[in-house]
C-alpha cells in the first residue's frame, strides 16, 4: 500500500470502525468495546508504519478527492507537523478507549454506543485535519469534530450538560462560521489557492493593516486553540465524563485548534512574512495575556476538572505563542509542545478520571490522603505534572526549553518571562494535589456518588455507600502508561525534532 493511499485510508479507517461499533451495539458490548480496540490500534500501525517513515524520507504523501473550485480540492497530504499531530490522535485513541471503557463500565453509564460512535467520528474529524492539504479541506474536517464531540459533550442529557453544549457548540461553530471561513475565502480571492506550501503563498499577496486582520481572523476563529476571550466553552465541556475531556484536552479538540493556528502561520502566512511585517506581534500578546491569566484562574479552582480545564488553556497558549513568535526555534517548541503537553494533560485527566471512579472525589480539598490509599493514580498524577510543568527528565521540558529559545531568539523579554513565571504557577496549582494526597492527614470517609449529569462537577451531591477508596484497573493502567509516556518522550524527543524540522524544507 502507498503512502498517499494510507493517508486516504487513515482518515477513513475510523468511520468504519464507528459503523462497527454501531452494529455490535449495546447487546454486544464485549465485541462492541473489542471492536473499538482494535480500529484504534489497526489505525496506528497504519500511520506508524506506512505513512511515518515516507515522511521521515522527506516526501509529502498526497491522496486528491474532488475537485471544488479552481485552485481549491478536497485534499490530504501529509507534512511533518501533521504527522506529529496524527502519531499523537491515533496512540492516545488506544490508551484512552481503554480507560472509556473501564470508566464507562464503572458507571454503567447510558449510551455507551453512541459515547464510541462519536469518539471514533472525532478521531476521523482529527485525521482529516491532520492530514489536510488546503484549508479548505481542514475547515470541513475542523467542522467535522466540533459536531460528532457535541453529544460527548450532552452525554448526560440533564440541563446543566445541555447548557454546557449550547456554550461548546455557540462558540466552535460561531468563530469558525464567522471568522475561519471569511479568512478561508479571503486567503482564496488574493492567493488564488488555499494551498499549504512551504514559505506560505501571501507574500506580496497582501500586506499592511490587512495582514494582521487576516491573521486575526484565523487566529479566533480556530477557537478551539481557546484564546481569551474565546475560551469559555473549554471549562464548560467539562460536565462530560472524564473520557471526554480527555478527548477534549489532548486526543482531538484542543490539539486540532493550535495545530490549525500552527500549520496556518507556518505554511499560510509563512515565517518570513510574519518577522518582516510584525503582523504576528499583537498575537504574542493576546497568547502572553492568556497564558497567565488562565494559570492564575486555575489557582481558585477546588474541582479538578475545572483546574485542569483552566490549566489546559494556558498551555494551549504556549503553543500559539510558539508560532507568533515566527521564530525557527519557537515553531519547533511550539509544535513538540503539541505531543508533550497531550501526554502530560492525558495523564492528569485520567488520574481525576481514577479517583472518581475509586474514591468518588472531585474537589482537591477533599482529597487528603488519598494519595496511600490510591498510590499508583497519585503517583502518576505527579509524573504528569512535572511534564506539565517542564521539569526534565519528562517531555515537557524540551517544548518548553525550545520555547524559551524561541522567545529568545526573537528578542522577546516579555514573553520569555511570562513562560517561566507560567511554569512556577503551574507548580502552584498542581503540587497541592500530589501533597494533599499523600501527606495530608486522611479525611472522613464521606464519597461522591453519580447522581445525574453533573455528577462529576457538584460537591453537594454525596453518597454514603460507595466503600474505601480502591484503584480499578482499566481506569488506573492508563495514566501509568502515559505517566511512563511522559518520560519516554523525554529520551526521544530527538525523533521529533528531527521530524519537524522538516517543516522548514521545501
Amino acid at each position: 500500500m502507498s503512502a498517499s493511499v494510507a493517508a486516504a485510508l487513515a482518515v477513513l479507517w475510523p468511520l468504519l470502525g464507528a459503523v462497527l461499533v454501531a452494529l455490535f451495539g449495546e447487546k454486544r458490548r464485549n465485541a462492541r468495546d473489542s471492536a473499538s480496540l482494535l480500529t484504534a490500534s489497526s489505525l496506528l500501525v497504519l500511520v506508524a508504519t506506512v505513512i511515518l517513515p515516507e515522511v521521515q524520507a522527506g516526501k509529502r504523501p498526497r491522496f486528491e478527492l474532488l475537485d471544488v473550485l479552481p485552485g481549491v480540492t478536497l485534499a490530504f497530504e501529509v507534512e511533518p507537523l501533521g504527522m506529529l499531530f496524527a502519531l499523537v490522535a491515533s496512540g492516545l485513541w488506544i490508551i484512552t478507549t481503554v480507560f472509556a471503557i473501564g470508566y464507562m463500565r464503572g458507571h454503567n453509564e447510558q449510551n455507551q454506543t453512541r459515547f464510541f460512535v462519536c469518539f471514533a467520528l472525532a478521531i476521523a474529524g482529527a485525521m482529516g485535519v491532520a492530514f489536510a492539504a488546503n484549508v479548505f479541506t481542514l475547515f470541513v474536517f475542523y467542522e467535522a469534530i466540533t459536531l460528532s464531540t457535541y453529544p460527548l459533550v450532552t452525554h448526560h442529557g440533564n440541563e446543566t450538560a445541555k447548557r454546557a453544549g449550547r456554550v461548546y457548540l455557540g462558540i466552535l461553530m460561531g468563530t469558525s462560521i464567522a471568522f475561519l471561513l471569511l479568512a478561508m475565502v479571503w486567503t482564496y480571492s488574493v492567493a488564488g489557492t488555499t494551498d499549504f506550501r512551504p514559505g506560505g503563498i501571501l507574500a506580496g499577496k497582501i500586506d499592511g493593516t490587512a495582514l494582521v486582520v487576516l491573521l486575526g481572523l484565523y487566529a479566533f476563529g480556530a477557537a478551539k486553540a481557546a484564546l481569551m476571550p474565546f475560551h469559555r466553552w473549554l471549562p464548560a465541556a467539562m460536565v462530560a465524563p472524564t473520557p471526554v475531556s480527555a478527548l477534549l484536552h489532548a486526543v482531538a479538540v484542543v490539539k486540532a485548534g493550535v495545530f490549525t493556528v500552527m500549520k496556518i502561520l507556518v505554511y499560510i502566512f509563512g515565517l518570513d512574512l510574519l518577522q518582516t511585517t510584525g503582523a504576528s506581534n499583537w498575537l504574542t500578546w493576546v497568547a502572553v495575556f492568556t497564558l497567565l491569566s488562565a494559570s492564575i484562574i486555575a489557582l481558585s479552582r477546588d474541582n479538578l476538572k475545572a483546574r485542569l480545564a483552566y490549566s489546559t488553556v494556558s498551555q494551549l497558549a504556549y503553543i500559539v505563542l510558539g508560532a507568533a513568535l515566527a521564530s525557527t526555534w519557537g515553531v519547533i517548541g511550539g509544535s513538540m509542545h503539541i505531543a508533550m503537553h497531550a501526554m502530560g494533560k492525558i495523564t492528569l485527566f485520567f488520574c481525576a478520571g481514577a479517583i472518581y471512579v475509586g474514591a468518588h472525589k472531585t474537589e482537591i480539598s477533599d482529597m487528603r490522603g488519598l494519595g496511600r490509599q490510591m498510590p499508583f493514580t497519585f503517583a502518576a498524577f505527579l509524573v504528569g505534572s512535572l511534564s506539565v510543568i517542564g521539569l526534565p527528565p519528562l517531555g515537557g521540558s524540551w517544548s518548553k526549553w525550545y520555547l524559551a529559545l524561541g522567545a529568545a531568539e526573537a528578542d522577546h523579554k516579555v514573553a520569555l518571562a511570562a513562560l517561566m513565571i507560567s511554569s512556577l504557577l503551574s507548580i502552584v496549582y498542581l503540587m497541592p494535589v500530589v501533597g494533599r494526597g499523600f501527606f495530608s492527614s486522611p479525611i472522613a470517609a464521606t464519597y461522591e456518588g453519580p447522581h445525574g449529569a453533573d455528577h462529576e462537577n457538584h460537591k453537594d451531591q454525596k453518597n454514603h455507600g460507595h466503600g474505601a477508596p480502591h484503584e480499578p484497573l482499566l481506569c488506573v493502567l492508563p495514566p501509568v502508561v502515559t505517566a511512563a509516556g511522559c518520560i519516554a518522550l523525554f529520551f526521544f524527543a530527538d525523533r521529533i525534532y528531527l521530524l519537524l524540522e522538516g517543516m522548514f524544507l521545501p
